[in-house]
């Protein structure tokens, strides 16, 4: 994973760049991904306002476009999955919390969870890592750590709201 950073400038004047870095978020020097995500959790606000149907469509079509963009920055920088791409943090973060309360204990287990699955990359997400290439590869990794995380917050929702035996 590549440190060096564009500069904030080149950000400003190549949209695909501001993006793909998360609108500078990218370019935190420690943690670029922790900050991406954040700025995917202030952008799931708004998002989280949208019906079911409208919120799973924006995702999907930022997903699409992910691999563009993520893709396309890889070409740009010459580096595979650029420490600074955050596009994927971004979405990942939007399907983790995809139709879980809009509430902010659901959406700070959701970040955190996120984060460990995009970190420790576990099995299938180190495999699709290492194995799927381009614009693909740097969303899917991301797309399904947001899965997994989703699941386990999904399990702990069922877990919370069974009655008592």
């Amino acid at each position: 994973m590549s440190t060096n950073r564009p500069p904030f400038s080149q950000l400003v004047r190549d949209p695909v760049l501001a993006l793909a870095f998360g609108f500078g978020s990218g370019l935190a020097p420690k943690a670029p991904g922790t900050f991406g995500t954040m700025v995917g959790v202030a952008l799931y606000w708004p998002l989280s306002q949208l019906p079911v149907l409208g919120y799973l469509a924006a995702v999907t079509i930022a997903a699409v476009a992910g691999v563009y963009i993520c893709g396309a920055a890889a070409q740009k920088l010459g580096v595979h999955d650029h420490g600074g791409v955050v596009w994927d943090e971004i979405v990942g973060i939007w399907v983790a919390l995809a139709m879980l309360p809009d509430h902010p204990l659901w959406i700070l287990m959701g970040f955190g969870l996120f984060r460990c699955f995009d970190i420790l990359k576990p099995w299938p997400i180190r495999w699709l890592d290492k194995h799927v290439g381009g614009g693909v590869g740097i969303m899917l990794d991301d797309l399904v750590a947001g899965l997994m995380a989703f699941g386990v917050l999904l399990a702990c929702m069922q877990l919370l709201t069974l009655p008592a035996l």
